[in-house]
């Protein structure tokens, strides 16, 4: 299967979840190119920005993983190469 570009975005609302965030990170860390993270404290609001190189179905699946973990919001964008 055909591998493409793409950025998680992430945005963290529940401290709590950072650690089910890592873990899964981690899960997935043989498809991850780079991730930069900025706490943005007046809002209470983490931003993770991952970026990684796999086949469609991972990406939709790490996303939809990342997704389903309470007090996370997470979408996928693929680059069109």
């Amino acid at each position: 299967m055909e591998e493409k570009v793409a950025i998680i975005g992430i945005f963290i609302q529940d401290t709590n979840a950072i650690t089910k965030v890592n873990e899964l990170l981690h899960e997935y860390a043989d498809c991850i190119i780079g991730r930069i993270g900025i706490p943005f404290r007046e809002r209470s609001l983490n931003i993770i920005s991952v970026i990684v190189n796999a086949s469609s179905d991972r990406i939709s699946t790490l996303s939809g993983k990342l997704g389903r973990i309470e007090g996370i919001s997470a979408k996928a964008m693929q680059a069109k190469l």
